[in-house]
């Protein structure tokens, strides 16, 4: 199965629940997103690095590199490679004397992982398939996209329009606590395009 390459492109606070924040990346030849929502400890780990600040004391994600590190182990990349009822499953690709071993982990520590060790992001088309999202409503048009999703998204997209701003942050805080992250970022996304032309 082939990869596609991403790269992070967002990483933004959720006005609506406490300590959730969601995490955009994007495909590196196409204008595809994928939004995924994290915790707290994740996003902030991942944006520290992103900064290029330094903690007073190792976080948890420095702990394991600097563990790593000791062992001679290196991270050859990462791979978000299934989607269960909006739950996102990734692995660590690394190698140890030129053995390449696969660990499952969370998609956050992941990703918090991968901008420590500069390594690339990869993922699957059917994953972005079934969450990816295109921000351009112009470039909507020029992606394709299987026939058998247009409808569905074209109803979806009828759906939250019809739906006041207290309804959308009502129903990402359900999709939230059910841990529906999938239906939370469309629904999140939604709720900023609103905030942006209100403003």
């Amino acid at each position: 199965m082939k990869k596609i390459a991403l790269d992070i492109v967002g990483l933004s606070y959720s006005q609506t629940q406490s300590g959730a924040y969601a995490l955009v990346l994007a495909e590196q030849d196409g204008k595809r997103r994928l939004p995924i929502i994290i915790g707290g400890f994740e996003a902030q780990a991942i944006a520290i690095e992103l900064e290029d600040m330094t903690p007073s004391r190792p976080l948890t994600h420095d702990l394991f590199k600097s563990f790593a590190e000791s062992f001679k182990i290196d991270i050859k990349e990462i791979i978000i490679y299934n989607l269960v009822e909006g739950v996102f499953y990734a692995k660590l690709i690394c190698l140890q004397n030129n053995q390449e071993v696969e660990i499952d982990t969370r998609t956050s520590d992941a990703v918090a992982l991968a901008v420590r060790f500069k390594c690339p992001i990869y993922t699957f088309e059917f994953i972005l398939e079934k969450a990816g999202i295109v921000l351009e409503e112009d470039a909507a048009a020029e992606a394709p996209a299987p026939k058998s999703k247009k409808p569905r998204s074209t109803k979806q997209k009828k759906g939250l329009d019809s739906l006041s701003i207290d309804e959308l942050n009502e129903r990402l805080e359900k999709a939230i606590d059910t841990e529906n992250y999938e239906e939370a970022s469309k629904l999140r996304d939604e709720i900023q395009k609103r905030n942006k032309s209100s403003n």
